[in-house]
């Protein structure tokens, strides 16, 4: 099963239902459900979820998000290694770097995002949730 890490981008097109964004995204977590992937989110994206979620949907709808959420994906851990790497990589966004980090600490094969161009120093692949759905699995 391939272990996938999604950038919080993807998780906040579920949380406030963004479109045209929501319906790849839920696609996603179908596969999860289904045991065709094992998903993956960053500690520091569940922290992130909150802060921007709570400004649209309110404190209680977003823990309740994260309840969910924290029930069906697996949570990488941010240590002072995972800092150290992402510091050394040649990215422009450093929550970018972190969890490229995370994900290549941890055996993260696929991130997937909608920003591919922020994830540039990485041997991780990097898809769009459109090109993991329609490539197959």
């Amino acid at each position: 099963m391939k272990r996938v890490l999604f950038d919080t981008n993807i998780i906040l097109d579920i949380a406030l239902k963004r479109n045209p964004f929501f319906e790849d995204a839920f696609k996603l977590f179908g596969l999860i459900d289904d045991k065709k992937i094992n998903g993956h989110i960053t500690a520091s994206t569940v922290t992130d979820i909150y802060y921007i979620s709570r400004n649209e949907k309110g404190h209680d709808e977003s823990i309740r998000f994260i309840e969910n959420l924290v029930e069906i994906v697996d949570i990488l851990g941010i240590e002072k290694e995972t800092i150290l790497k992402a510091l050394a990589l040649k990215m422009n966004d450093f929550e970018d770097a972190v969890q490229t980090s995370a994900a290549e600490m941890n055996g993260v094969e696929i991130l997937i995002t909608r920003n591919k161009a922020d994830f540039t120093d990485t041997e991780i692949e990097v898809l769009t949730p459109k090109e993991f759905l329609t490539q197959g699995l």
